[in-house]
């Protein structure tokens, strides 16, 4: 803009009628980006988004985020109405995942949270953060200075439990499950346990499988060895308590002393907003970061944020207020018919199998290896194929285990309320979408990616060597291999080849070509 202009611009722009045709404007360029996107709603995604199929339910989350948009959630004594939501959704939680207050224990005179204390907690800005949190409580709590300490989880835990032991400095233990049921086992968890371990971690589901680690004796274990447990159930915590006959994986378990369940997923609220729960004061304090020797105002912060939106977690409260948990079971069934409709569907296409026994509202899927080669069905080319007729899919790269065994590559499938709507036209999409593809070989790495793929197998290249590269030089590799972080919307990106390459470069390297990627995606 050149000088002339500003000068004829100043004093207008906030003008009543230009700030309102403006604003006007710009909401119009919104929509049209939103056109863009994915469906979030109507169950046409099956991943990353949740939907109950009830208008009623939004609207209202979108009403309580306009009341509180300028609150600030850093001070509850400025903005008591924080503390309210905030308590009170906390013991929606807690209630339902059998942690509500035994007078008993209300006095929380002992430091062992082994089976003992109120259970208490906050909310935090999603799973993430709810999971580095956990892990940061328990190494604060047994006392091990930044840079110490050791963390134990399966294969299959939450990624953002690796977050958490590279941002705090902890040593990731990680303890293969078994490839067929996706599930770790108990007694591997107890050799893999170290005297410096601050916590043990078990998913009740795990992503990827949708496996239920066996919580109960992961516990003993944990109580054998006097170190909290963690039970991310950050996925299915609003699921599993209505979900029907489970083996128990709550606060009901002893030994249990921390859980992360999201309200953003099957709590239907808006991103991003999840609880935080421990077992005892005394573990839940460890949580907090305070600060008084400093010349501003006292800092006292039970999350990584500061400032804060309480948008998602008025939303939040809003729904659980309304919904109770007889409405949240209610929409569970929904889901769970959905579910086993589809499990159904997926156990009579010919060359695919449901990765184990699936606890919840998702699944995975992939290729049946004992029927011939001409009647299979590769995952990751399913997934374009039924995506191709209108639904969205998540494919997931073969994984190897640190004990050598490989866990398959899939199709993960998340399943909501809404699901059932739609599942004739999903059923027919999945079934005809194998027939497309089935007896093709699976995707390739684009050339490029499979050329470098050589390199490392001929010694030509090191892991170390692609790790040095300036940022500029990984954009050029990506751009030659046809990975245009900018490409054409014309040209959408092959997650079947990308996962192809993914499967066969070292992952330290997978993991530099896509940051580059993302980062370059949105860069201006």
């Amino acid at each position: 803009m050149s000088s002339t202009q500003a000068e004829e611009l100043q004093g207008k722009i906030v003008e009543s009628t230009n700030l309102e045709k403006r604003a006007a404007d710009i909401l119009t360029r919104l929509r049209s980006l939103r056109e863009q996107d994915a469906p979030t709603h109507g169950g046409r995604v099956l991943s990353y988004v949740y939907d109950s199929g009830l208008a009623t339910l939004d609207e209202l989350a979108a009403d309580a985020a306009r009341l509180v948009q300028p609150v600030n959630g850093l001070d509850p004594t400025v903005f008591p109405s924080t503390a309210v939501m905030e308590r009170e959704l906390v013991a929606f939680a807690r209630e339902f995942l059998h942690g509500a207050s035994d007078p008993a224990a209300d006095t929380d005179t002992d430091t062992d949270t082994d089976t003992g204390g109120i259970v208490v907690g906050n909310v935090t800005s999603g799973g993430t953060e709810s999971c580095v949190l956990a892990v940061k409580a328990a190494r604060d709590f047994r006392g091990l200075p930044p840079g110490e300490g050791s963390l134990v989880l399966p294969t299959t835990a939450h990624a953002a439990f690796h977050k958490a032991a590279h941002l705090l400095g902890l040593e990731l233990i990680l303890v293969p499950v078994d490839p067929t049921s996706g599930r770790v086992g108990a007694h591997d968890i107890a050799t893999a346990v170290r005297k410096d371990t601050v916590l043990i971690v078990v998913s009740a589901p795990n992503y990827p499988f949708a496996a239920l680690d066996p919580i109960a004796d992961v516990a003993e274990v944990a109580r054998a060895h006097s170190i909290p447990l963690h039970v991310d159930a950050c996925i299915g915590g609003l699921a599993l308590p209505w979900w029907g006959d489970l083996p128990p994986w709550d606060f009901q378990v002893p030994g249990v002393t921390s859980m992360s369940v999201d309200f953003h997923k099957y709590g239907y609220s808006p991103k991003g907003v999840s609880v935080l729960l421990h077992r005892g004061r005394d573990l839940h304090r460890k949580q907090y970061f305070g600060l008084t020797d400093w010349p501003g105002y006292p800092v006292v912060n039970p999350t990584l944020l500061g400032s804060k939106s309480v948008a998602a977690l008025a939303g939040a409260w809003a729904i659980s207020q309304v919904l109770g948990q007889l409405g949240y079971a209610e929409l569970v069934s929904r889901a769970q018919r959905a579910t086993r409709a589809l499990i159904e569907t997926v156990q009579s296409i010919d060359g695919l199998r449901v990765v184990g026994s699936p606890v919840g509202p998702l699944f995975a899927v992939a290729t049946d290896g004992s029927v011939p080669l001409e009647r299979r069905v590769d995952p990751h080319r399913w997934v374009s194929a039924v995506g191709a007729r209108g639904f969205v899919l998540q494919g997931q790269p073969a994984s190897t285990q640190p004990d050598g065994t490989v866990l398959p590559r899939t199709t993960h499938l998340t399943v909501t309320p809404v699901t059932e709507s739609v599942l004739g036209e999903l059923t027919n999409a999945l079934v005809l979408g194998a027939d497309d593809v089935r007896g093709l070989a699976a995707a390739e790495a684009p050339p490029a990616l499979a050329e470098l793929a050589g390199a490392f197998e001929r010694g030509d290249v090191t892991v170390a060597d692609v790790l040095a590269l300036p940022s500029d030089a990984v954009a050029a590799a990506l751009r030659s291999a046809g990975l245009d972080p900018r490409g054409s919307a014309d040209s959408p990106l092959d997650m079947a080849a990308v996962l192809a390459a993914v499967e066969s470069l070292p992952r330290e390297v997978t993991k530099r070509l896509l940051v580059e990627f993302l980062a370059g995606l949105v860069e201006p």
